[in-house]
């Protein structure tokens, strides 16, 4: 088990399989020492588990949760192509969209979920550069959706 992995079985968290693409994409792609996720909802077994817009049918702590799921499946999309999450040399940037209902402005705390949870499993190798899009609908009502650009070691 690798040392991240470690870490997240400390936080009472742990990777999930790959979740299978819901159209017509792969989950990831690795092009020389870096890999790009496609973007991950908060699917848990095969199911949405944190649906609608935040701010109406969805509290922000609670997307905050919902970024963190989002985190992990891509995750598990990085271990997969990298072969260990230990091979991390870099996250350079996080993607996150939110569902939002209309006046809702805190995309930024909601994508938090993501990044904190990156920052406490890699340290300074967590460290990003991030998007934080407010967006009128998601695939399949998820609240958010998560990409991840990582430099792996060669």
């Amino acid at each position: 088990m690798s040392q991240i992995e470690k870490k997240l079985e400390e936080m009472g968290l742990k990777l999930p399989a790959v979740a299978k693409p819901i159209a017509a994409y792969v989950p990831g792609v690795k092009v020389d020492n870096f890999i790009y996720t496609s973007g991950q909802i908060p699917l848990v077994d095969g199911a949405l588990k944190y649906a609608g817009h935040v701010g109406a049918e969805i509290s922000p702590e609670d997307a905050y949760e919902a970024a963190k799921v989002c985190c992990l499946n891509c995750l598990a999309i990085v271990k997969d192509l990298a072969g260990d999450l230990d091979n991390v040399e870099k996250i350079v940037k996080v993607a996150g969209f939110v569902q939002s209902a209309a006046g809702f402005n805190g995309q930024p705390k909601v994508v938090n979920g993501a990044s904190e949870l990156l920052g406490q499993l890699f340290g300074d190798k967590g460290v990003h550069a991030r998007s934080a899009v407010g967006v009128n609908e998601l695939p399949i009502n998820a609240a958010c959706e998560v990409e991840l650009i990582v430099k792996v070691k060669a």
